[in-house]
């Protein structure tokens, strides 16, 4: 119940939020002439069929390594998505499988890592069968999301040969996308309540609506039970994965249980995905940064040799302009159904006022206001409450690297600047309403101290509730 009125309540702020399209089940095209492509289907998870190509050089050498590559974060995202990546590592003279994601179990706001890693385990299983692969030399490569996803199903199985990471984070889920959304917007100049409070706070909401799927992930244990080689790769310019922070808790965990086959390498002038980006990581550009899959090809070839790495870690430092924080779950007077009740609350007081003198009005029996600023109050606190949710969530939905909040005064987007102005007109709108009840309520009717009194408790919720919410801090 709780889940499908905050569902329902985010659907609301979140308007039009376009469907993902379903995954494609044709085979890619325009495979370049010194390649090849063969059209495979396994069985993921829970026995869900998936499609794929396994793209592997015309003069492929037998007993070739192969490498699964497992998607970052959307749903039913198509095996195009990867399809430089892939036809950069198979030039390497590796056999790469790329599939279509799931959709089945994977939306928005639900998905389950480890469902992911036995769809990724099934295309370890079809890539080891291919005629010309070594099934002894068949291995992962998880991108941002797939680096969860990635170690979860290495560490489930001896089939797989090695484990490589792309964008990897070390940390849950929730802290990873906090910190990138508020660090999206710090560089779009940005700070305060905003970034420091409002953002923070409503990932927690969302977390604890279970609208914010596996918030609470450790990877720590699960890296710490991979005991294949390991090679991570972060872009110098990684705007949605700490890059400063991630690799330190793959080495920490890693070492802790005696695991030091691993290659760590950072990329000058790349981005999350480790291609080159002309903008410190806010444009993607399609060319892999140079090196990438050279290393990847190299360092695979090495360690399905028996030659594994031994604790290397190697490129230029990683920029990261500010780090990460504890995102605690919220307590019982901050949780979701706190916040959904005073959020009706607010809309039902403010929107009560207005409501019920328009039925008046329609009635023939309108009466003039008790005072002016009750009005105020009613308008204001009810575009105080819609509009701070409603900019809210834009600002998750958009937020990450390319944060949009709009022309920015003094640090505070100009939408937010205006909100918090009202409210904190609000706020005095309900001492003077409240004064003119006291000083009325002798000669009104009952309904009418009924309306006005709702009034008041509405504007007196919305004092706390705009501190929570940073509203009425700096």
């Amino acid at each position: 119940m709780r889940r499908s009125l905050l569902t329902a309540v985010a659907a609301f702020f979140l308007f039009a939020t376009p469907a993902a399209a379903a995954a494609a089940a044709e085979p890619p095209s325009a495979i370049p002439s010194d390649l090849t492509a063969t059209e495979v289907s396994f069985r993921g998870d829970g026995g869900l069929t998936l499609h794929g190509t396994v793209l592997s050089p015309a003069s492929a050498k037998p007993a070739r390594p192969g490498i699964v590559l497992v998607h970052g974060a959307g749903t039913a995202t198509p095996r195009t998505k990867l399809m430089g990546e892939a036809v950069a590592f198979a030039r390497q003279g590796l056999s790469v499988l790329i599939y279509d994601k799931r959709s089945e179990g994977y939306s928005l706001f639900h998905r389950s890592y480890s469902q992911l890693a036995g769809d990724a385990l099934g295309g370890v299983a079809a890539l080891r069968s291919q005629p010309g692969v070594d099934p002894a030399k068949v291995g992962l490569w998880g991108l941002s999301e797939g680096g969860w996803v990635a170690p979860i199903a290495t560490s489930r199985s001896k089939d797989v040969a090695f484990v490589v990471l792309v964008g990897a984070n070390s940390q849950q889920p929730l802290r990873q996308q906090t910190w990138a959304v508020a660090a999206g917007l710090r560089k779009a100049g940005v700070s305060g309540s905003l970034v420091d409070r409002a953002e923070l706070n409503l990932y927690r909401t969302l977390a604890d609506g279970d609208m914010f799927p596996e918030p609470y992930y450790d990877p720590a244990p699960t890296i710490a039970a991979v005991r294949q080689p390991v090679l991570g790769i972060w872009g110098v310019h990684d705007l949605l994965t700490p890059p400063q922070e991630s690799p330190p808790g793959f080495a920490e965990a890693l070492e802790k249980s005696g695991n030091r086959n691993y290659t760590f390498r950072f990329f000058p002038d790349a981005d999350h995905a480790a291609h080159l980006t002309p903008d410190g990581g806010v444009t993607r550009l399609p060319e892999l940064a140079p090196g990438y899959a050279e290393l990847v090809g190299s360092w695979v070839h090495d360690v399905t040799a028996g030659r594994p790495p031994l604790a290397q870690t190697s490129g230029p430092a990683p920029v990261q302009e500010s780090p990460t924080v504890p995102v605690d779950p919220p307590a019982w007077w901050e949780s979701a159904p706190t916040q959904l009740a005073a959020l009706v609350l607010l809309i039902v007081a403010f929107a009560a006022y207005p409501v019920i003198a328009l039925v008046r009005r329609l009635r023939g029996g309108s009466r003039a206001p008790v005072s002016r600023a009750a009005r105020f109050l009613s308008a204001a606190g009810l575009t105080v409450v819609l509009g701070s949710f409603a900019y809210l969530f834009y600002l998750v939905m958009t937020g990450g690297k390319l944060a949009a909040p709009g022309p920015v005064l003094a640090g505070r987007p100009l939408i937010w600047l205006t909100l918090q102005a009202l409210t904190v007109a609000s706020v005095a709108a309900t001492v003077l309403s409240a004064l003119a009840w006291r000083r009325a309520r002798g000669s009104l009717p009952r309904g009418e101290r009924g309306r006005l009194g709702l009034l008041v408790v509405g504007g007196l919720v919305l004092i706390p509730w705009g501190l929570y919410w940073g509203l009425l801090l700096p």
